[in-house]
């Protein structure tokens, strides 16, 4: 049912003040959009309990009016949906969309630059609202030079805010910090946090297409400010009248697994607009990437050369004996001789080494079974990419390749593109001419029937759900940073990423790391800060519909009972539900197979040992099941004992519980297996 109210309160004479509410369909969530003196501003209260309160709307433009005071409401219009929309892959097969719509006429009593519209929709989950600009007097080409969009937090004194910084060298791959919201400077989104009356809250955006990545600016305490990621020349986004911007979302929970079962990203997406996708295919696969981060090889030509026919061939037939879809090969093309992360100006995309026979690796590939996943690094120089792009995707897709990673390692702000008077400009991965350029790759590559996973990359804001074949990225401190990281992530980094990073979408964060040593144990060296069970829990626990065994072959077939859970774990699920957890420190998911009737629990831990109880009402009525458990052992510790494993069967249904026991920096993975 919708809820929304026009009211019209006389604060003083000659000053009248309007408001639009909208509630969710729960009646929790309340909207309200005011123009109290001519100020437009929104506020948002949960469970009756004010948590956003009064803040600014509006948008400046470099030229002539712009959309800030002097504006009142005019009318509003509601509308009600609930409807069920189907993945093609995901987390979950079939989401619900409930929500109502508020949508608000702005009006100025001026010629120009004279109406805009907000635009609200409410969830049970939270909500999302953007401007939208149509054509007008006085509108045509349009430079936004300021989006003045605030998130006052009502009860930040008491909160605790999980964030990384923004406008820093290393893009989005930070350790997040735990911190008194005061101390947040400019942060990424999703930004999380918690209230003190318990409230758990997101902030992030939805839909981000042709307009800049926002960041949030505290700059007064409790107000969060967009700040969106300018261009070279300092404007921040370049469009004309007619125009949306992205949703600014607020996720809303009463607990932090609330968080974690939100649908509200995808829901404020647009639907697929790629028609016939059953060529994106979910899977696993393997490469030759983690001998390269601990210096086994190297991405560069020479005696050490990793990407090498012989060695691609070798992977291939592991990745066959053991039923992996395909193995990732990076450095098997000119460029990454030197120092590569300064090399964007002479990778060439379709020319491999000499060492490097794609034809042969294809047709080995071919006849058994496994696929060439393909690879472009472009070291930042997106100029010298787009020009070889179509011929690169060309090359791919002659060849059987589904599925290429692409990277983008650049400092922060240092994205070289040529401009059309051949001056080299630098601009930033999260601003509007990135924000395209990444669109730009994933509708190409769809034409030659091509999924990608993006690494450094734009934020994730849902996209997936309109274009499908944009498969994964990364946007985060990932697996790589265990080997030379100083320091590595720390154990309580995998139990933060859920309930912030991981609210955005699908993450490549590459888990299944073995060899804990390879640097030695202990606590002052470069490995992942974890046990072997904490890394089986990343299968089910950080969701990408592409998993990577990222671990050399050795390691795995030196333990194949540890390795019978990644063999067995999908990666395309038909339900998924967090089942327990709290903001960066412990979580666990249970996810059912979108094949079988098959289910699986990933549950870990931060530095802290702790024990779980988990009702396994999830499971499907009257069956049984048999509970594969990977557990930490009793002695079992990230420093010094990480391989410690109990690996146990046990009859269970859906009334049972379970107990699990999780060692420091620990883990569980549990397939319920159905009998049938």
């Amino acid at each position: 049912m919708k809820v929304v109210t026009l009211i019209i309160l006389f604060s003083s004479p000659g000053l009248v003040a309007k408001e639009a509410n909208v509630t969710s369909p729960d009646g929790k969530i309340v909207f309200t959009l005011l123009d109290k003196d001519q100020v437009v501003q929104y506020k948002v209260s949960f469970n009756g309990e004010e948590i956003v309160a009064p803040s600014k709307l509006g948008l400046v433009f470099k030229d002539g009016p712009y959309l800030a005071d002097g504006f009142a409401i005019k009318n509003s219009k509601t509308t009600s949906v609930n409807s069920t929309w189907q993945q093609p892959w995901g987390e979950q097969k079939n989401i619900t969309d409930h929500h109502n719509e508020l949508a608000v006429t702005l009006v100025a009593d001026r010629a120009t630059v004279n109406t805009y519209t907000v635009r609200v929709r409410v969830f049970n989950d939270g909500l999302g609202f953007r401007y939208e600009v149509p054509e007008q007097n006085g509108l045509d080409k349009v430079n936004i030079t300021n989006e003045l969009t605030e998130f006052a937090i009502k009860d930040f004194k008491q909160s605790t805010a999980y964030w990384i910084p923004s406008r820093k060298y290393n893009r989005y791959e930070y350790v997040y910090n735990s911190t008194e919201f005061e101390e947040v400077s400019i942060a990424h989104t999703p930004f999380s946090f918690t209230l003190g009356s318990g409230v758990h809250m997101s902030i992030h955006e939805a839909a981000l297409v042709d307009y800049a990545g926002m960041s949030l600016n505290q700059r007064r305490p409790g107000v969060l400010k967009a700040d969106l990621a300018p261009w070279s020349d300092g404007i921040l986004v370049k469009t004309a009248a007619n125009f949306k911007t992205p949703w600014r979302t607020i996720q809303i929970s009463k607990d932090a697994v609330g968080l974690l079962n939100s649908n509200l990203i995808l829901n404020l997406n647009e639907a697929n607009k790629l028609g016939d996708v059953s060529w994106v295919e979910p899977g696993k696969y393997v490469g030759i990437w983690w001998g390269m981060h601990v210096k086994e090889t190297t991405w560069g030509s020479g005696e050490t050369h990793g990407a090498t026919t012989s060695e691609v061939k070798r992977y291939m037939d592991f990745a066959a004996k053991y039923g992996f879809k395909g193995v990732l090969v990076e450095g098997w093309n000119v460029g990454w001789d030197g120092d590569w992360f300064f090399n964007g100006d002479v990778f060439n995309f379709t020319k491999p080494y000499d060492d490097f026979d794609i034809n042969a690796i294809s047709q080995h590939g071919k006849k058994i079974g496994v696929e060439l996943i393909g690879h472009h690094e472009t070291s930042g120089n997106v100029t010298n990419y787009r020009n070889q792009m179509g011929a690169a995707l060309d090359l791919y897709q002659k060849h059987g390749v589904t599925q290429v990673k692409t990277g983008y390692v650049a400092d922060g702000g240092n994205i070289k593109r040529i401009d059309e008077n051949g001056i080299a400009r630098h601009e930033w991965h999260d601003g509007q001419f990135m924000v395209n350029e990444y669109l730009h790759n994933i509708t190409e590559a769809a034409k030659r029937n091509i999924s990608i996973n993006t690494h450094e990359p734009i934020k994730d804001t849902g996209l997936r759900r309109t274009y499908p074949n944009w498969i994964a990225r990364e946007g985060a401190r990932g697996q790589e940073f265990n080997a030379w990281g100083t320091p590595p992530n720390p154990p309580e980094h995998a139990a933060m990423l859920p309930y912030t990073r991981m609210l955005a979408g699908p993450m490549d964060f590459t888990p299944g790391i073995f060899n804990m040593g390879f640097n030695g144990l202990g606590a002052d060296t470069n490995r992942p800060q974890t046990t072997l069970a904490k890394q089986l829990a990343l299968y089910v626990v950080l969701y990408s519909p592409i998993q990577m065994a990222a671990d050399l072959p050795r390691n795995y077939e030196a333990n194949l009972p540890a390795f019978q859970f990644i063999l067995d774990v999908p990666t395309d699920w038909a339900k998924s539900t967090a089942v327990a957890g709290e903001v960066g420190d412990y979580v666990a998911f249970a996810r059912q197979d979108k094949h079988s009737d098959d289910w699986y629990l990933g549950a870990l831990t931060d530095e802290d040992s702790r024990t779980l109880t988990i009702k396994l009402d999830f499971l499907s009525e009257n069956k049984q099941y048999i509970a594969e458990i990977y557990r930490d052992g009793e002695n079992a510790n990230w420093i010094d004992n990480p391989y410690e494993m109990i690996i146990e069967q046990k009859n269970v249904k859906q009334t049972d519980t379970l107990t699990l026991p999780l060692a420091t920096s620990g883990g569980v993975a549990i397939r319920f297996k159905a009998i049938k």
